[in-house]
């Protein structure tokens, strides 16, 4: 157990820490709410659109699928370190790795998944 006391102690201080903010914050903080600093932060312009609008769900098809060849993309920078050492067969796999993910682009580019309009 003796192994543990530093990170107990570790989670401890970071709970004390943020704890300690939290109230630093809410003492010491602003208390003035008017209509206008309540409003959604724009770039400094009035709002063109309401922050409540609904999103299409195509939006977020095309960031889920950009997260997820994203993630996938990231894989290929290990194999490129390396590349040498695995000799033919890391070759022959992450070439079926990179078939396989433009199987899965060209799938959903067919399916109008990366379509906006």
């Amino acid at each position: 157990m003796s192994e543990y006391v530093g990170l107990g102690l570790f989670a401890l201080l970071g709970s004390v820490v943020v704890a300690g903010m939290l109230t630093a914050a809410i003492v010491l903080g602003p208390k003035l709410r008017f209509s206008e600093k309540l409003e959604p932060f724009e770039c400094g312009e009035r709002q063109l659109v309401s922050p409540y609008q609904r999103f299409s769900v195509k939006f977020y098809l095309v960031a889920v699928l950009f997260i997820l060849f994203d993630i996938e993309v990231v894989f290929l920078y290990p194999w490129a370190v390396v590349f040498r050492d695995l000799g033919w067969f890391g070759f022959v796999e992450m070439g079926l790795f990179i078939v396989v993910l433009a199987a899965a682009l060209v799938y959903a580019w067919m399916k109008g998944a990366l379509d906006w309009s």
